[in-house]
């Protein structure tokens, strides 16, 4: 009996009980859908994240105060006020870090601003000037502060577009005044709807003089970062060993594992976040595969219950010359057969959901998620759904194969 003889044969078993081989796949396709999901929204949000870091350049180097984290536990280390002034001045000498090119200390904070009746609440953000060549980002109206605001503790502000709307709707905003935590900050600029930027929101954030924010409104003395951008892309690694040198001898560190600042740079975030985003795609992935068993598991019964039915088909087909070999590979390509076109229509749905999951954050999130078809993911799809189809079939196939034609033919 030819291959392709045996093919029509299978499908017309299949075509012969439509609904049951329509339930039959329904896990196939479920799970499937499952993984394609799972692996386009986890590949959607590592290229979000790598996005993000892009916009601050590859030069940028961010130094963190406190212990670098290894685990959950050790998150809490990073909030330390290792980092001071003294910091600050070392690392801006050009004899201790010959290859920096800027340095930008950061503090930040949410606290509530007020303008007459309306309140909101924004992330505040110290910084000085470089903050506009950093972020690429630079005032719509007005502008922003100077260096000489900075070296004064100038009570001026310059707000994000979400915050200008819910403060002041339509009106000019230009001087006038807004209060946080008692103290009056006059507008001075306003910044374009430009959403996020390597993690921060910008519509939602007023951005003061790094030195207003830590003497006014947060009465600290020391940094919660200092953002660096080195003079080429070549003399990103110069740099960091130059920086963690400055601050051991700063901080009397003798032995590097006591650091108490760590430092990243984009590749190093990147890298970080690419693994923790697989990992966790992965894991969702593997519970997604349960169900890709359950519906093997369920096919093998179908199987089981479709050879009792054809006992007599078996023995008619054997009487007329069918070999075992025949039955067999009549029976397990059914069973390939129905987790193939599972495995078909759970990728066009998941590609359908995923492409829907995309678009739909885009807009809830006001996030450039971009729809990303996972392709690995469609192939290896296809060849579990095939080996399933295999593995589970070979049973109810094996079992087919041997029945005695005789016997078969006298099945009731």
């Amino acid at each position: 009996m030819t291959l392709r003889h045996v093919f029509k044969t299978s499908l017309s078993g299949l075509k012969a009980n439509k609904s049951r081989s329509l339930l039959t796949i329904l896990g196939i396709v479920i799970g499937i859908t499952a993984i394609i999901l799972v692996m386009a929204i986890g590949q959607g949000a590592q290229n979000l994240i790598l996005g993000e870091l892009q916009g601050m350049g590859s030069k940028t180097i961010v130094v963190v105060p406190g212990k670098q984290p290894s685990g959950p536990s050790d998150v809490a280390q990073t909030f330390s006020d290792s980092l001071k002034q003294r910091d600050l001045d070392l690392l801006q000498r050009k004899e201790n870090v010959p290859t920096l090119g800027h340095i930008m200390p950061v503090v930040f904070g949410g606290d509530t601003v007020s303008y007459q009746a309306e309140t909101y609440r924004p992330t505040v953000f110290g910084a000085t000037p470089l903050i506009s060549t950093i972020f690429n980002i630079y005032a719509k109206q007005g502008r922003f502060f100077n260096d000489d605001d900075v070296k004064g503790r100038a009570d001026v502000v310059v707000i994000g577009s979400e915050v200008k709307k819910q403060l002041f709707g339509e009106s000019d905003v230009l001087g006038q005044k807004v209060r946080i935590k008692g103290v009056n900050l006059t507008v001075i600029g306003v910044l374009p709807s430009k959403g996020q930027v390597s993690f921060f929101d910008f519509d939602k954030m007023i951005i003061v003089p790094y030195t207003t924010a830590q003497q006014y409104l947060f009465g600290i003395k020391y940094f919660n970062r200092f953002i660096v951008q080195a003079d080429s892309d070549s003399s990103v690694e110069r740099t960091v060993s130059d920086i963690k040198n400055t601050l051991r001898n700063s901080h009397n560190i003798t032995d590097p594992t006591k650091d108490d600042f760590f430092v990243e740079t984009q590749k190093d975030i990147a890298a970080s976040l690419g693994v923790i985003t697989t990992v966790i795609t992965m894991l969702l992935t593997s519970v997604a595969a349960i169900s890709l068993v359950v519906g093997g598991i369920g096919i093998m019964n179908i199987m089981l219950v479709s050879v009792t039915e054809r006992t007599k088909e078996i023995g008619l087909r054997k009487a007329l010359g069918a070999t075992q070999k025949d039955i067999l590979t009549q029976f397990l390509l059914e069973a390939i057969l129905l987790t193939g076109i599972g495995g078909l229509v759970g990728i066009a749905l998941g590609a359908g959901l995923s492409f829907l999951v995309s678009f739909v954050l885009t807009k809830a999130l006001a996030v450039n998620w971009a729809f990303s078809f996972p392709i690995n993911g469609a192939l290896l799809g296809l060849g579990v759904s095939a080996i399933i189809g295999l593995i589970f079939g070979l049973y109810p196939a094996r079992l087919a194969a041997r029945k005695s034609p005789i016997e078969a033919l006298r099945y009731e």
